[in-house]
């Protein structure tokens, strides 16, 4: 039978609480502006009667859907829903879209459907190479579709051509998914604050 080693345990969970606090540490000299950057035009369209496109894969689909949850629900206070969706939460429209074109078009092909002049899509990915991720901020462009990255330190294809990038100071995959929802949440808490002016807990 398997068996934890108790020493052991602990010192990975250290050692892991210690990587996510050093990075977040690193994040108010790096990461910042370009969060409240992103928080301000998410707050323009919400506001604008746009709504928020969001898409990764694997951890970060859920991540996704987290962060759109977060609109559509509430955050911190009772209030009207915000219009926001999780391109990978729709089984049917991935997979069909898989099966019919190639993976890489699960994204940007429903981005063409759905998104519209001043809209803004949320790419969460830790490479910034993501072959679907790319072709959504592609395709966003063609429409009119602000895009914003989530990712890693190195920032890959997507950093260079989203319209915004919040580059997490990590090559570490878990760490940087962890980092994306902590900023995520944080632009959603900014959106909450601004969109119905009361000031946040």
């Amino acid at each position: 039978m398997a068996n934890l080693d108790p020493v052991v345990a602990r010192c990975l969970v250290e050692q892991r609480i210690e990587e996510s606090r050093s990075i977040l540490e690193k994040l108010v000299n790096s990461c910042m502006e370009s969060t409240v950057e992103v928080a301000r035009l998410v707050v323009r369209c919400l506001g604008q009667g746009g709504k928020v496109l969001f898409c990764g894969n694997g951890g970060s689909s859920m991540d996704a859907g987290h962060l759109a949850a977060e609109l559509l629900g509430r955050f911190y206070r009772d209030r009207a829903p915000l219009p926001a969706m999780s391109l990978a939460d729709s089984t049917a429209a991935m997979t069909a879209i898989a099966n019919d074109y190639a993976y890489a078009e699960v994204f940007s092909r429903q981005v063409l459907a759905a998104g519209r002049e001043g809209d803004v899509l949320v790419c969460l990915t830790t490479s910034g190479n993501s072959a679907n991720v790319v072709a959504a901020i592609e395709a966003a462009k063609t429409v009119g579709v602000h895009t914003v990255a989530l990712t890693g330190a190195k920032g890959g294809k997507a950093a260079l051509i989203a319209d915004h990038c919040i580059l997490v100071p990590s090559s570490n995959t878990p760490r940087i998914q962890e980092v994306c929802m902590h900023l995520g949440h944080t632009i959603c808490e900014l959106a909450e604050m601004a969109i119905f002016s009361e000031p946040s807990r």
